[in-house]
């Protein structure tokens, strides 16, 4: 790996907890299978990393969603892409509104709500990083609301 040029994958993902259920994607994995993840993906150029979450949330499932705080920043290498890593800034989010009309995103197959048992017994995540940030949040970890304030520049 040519450590000069390496650049991590700057990525968000939301905890989006409605009477005890949790909204979840199901989405292709590389057009492999289908695994189960958190609204999640990439943030954007100059685009504060609360807003990323926003905007991953609604296109991946078609839900305007309130963040609440940042429950962590996690790091993550796949060990089939040693090449790869992943940053990942998890936030918990409120729903407040359902678009059910407006497509999904390429590779999502459907949003789901499931309880934290289903996610947490499941063989089909899309990484460890679902299973940790999940836990995380449920255990009521909060950082500093200063730390919603990143941007990628």
């Amino acid at each position: 790996m040519d450590t000069i040029n390496w650049q991590p994958h700057i990525t968000v993902a939301t905890i989006v907890e409605r009477d005890g259920l949790f909204l979840m994607v199901r989405e292709w994995a590389d057009q492999d299978h289908p695994v189960l993840n958190q609204p999640a993906g990439h943030v954007e150029a100059h685009e504060r990393f609360e807003d990323a979450a926003r905007r991953e949330t609604l296109e991946e499932t078609g839900w305007d969603v309130d963040i609440i705080n940042l429950v962590g920043v996690y790091v993550y290498t796949p060990p089939e892409r040693p090449d790869r890593t992943y940053v990942r800034f998890c936030y918990t989010a409120r729903p407040v509104h359902h678009h059910a009309d407006r497509p999904l995103d390429a590779g999502i197959i459907e949003a789901v709500w499931l309880n934290a048992e289903a996610i947490l017994s499941s063989d089909q995540l899309r990484s460890p990083l679902v299973t940790q940030c999940l836990q995380d949040a449920l255990a009521g970890h909060n950082l500093p609301e200063w730390a919603l304030q990143y941007t990628v520049s």
